[in-house]
């Protein structure tokens, strides 16, 4: 799992148009920590054909504004630009697997 420093590198990833899953977080924020197991996992199981990366909201504010997150943890399904799902708070590996495959498909 990639966690994303800058917005350069943000925008890099995106030109890249692979498949990505975008995890908004705050270190201090408890339901982000319960989730990334689950989002490690899920980043390991799908290496290769989904980016699986986490972004600080306290660190990138800019990239977080512009997905207007409200609340955290948030996740973002796309593919290049597009935004092709998301998803606010707890989430089961279920729901998420779900949401990456049909990012493939």
């Amino acid at each position: 799992m990639r966690e994303i420093q800058s917005n350069k590198e943000f925008n890099d990833l995106v030109a890249s148009g692979k498949p990505i899953m975008l995890d908004f977080y705050a270190d201090w924020c408890g339901p982000c920590q319960q989730l990334l197991p689950t989002v490690e996992k899920l980043s390991k199981e799908f290496e290769g054909e989904v980016e699986v990366c986490k972004i600080n909201v306290d660190e990138q504010r800019d990239i977080a504004s512009k997905f207007q997150v409200r609340s955290i943890p948030s996740l973002f399904f796309m593919v290049g630009n597009k935004v092709k799902g998301s998803h606010k708070g707890m989430a089961s590996d279920v729901t998420l697997r779900k949401k990456i495959q049909a990012l493939l498909n």
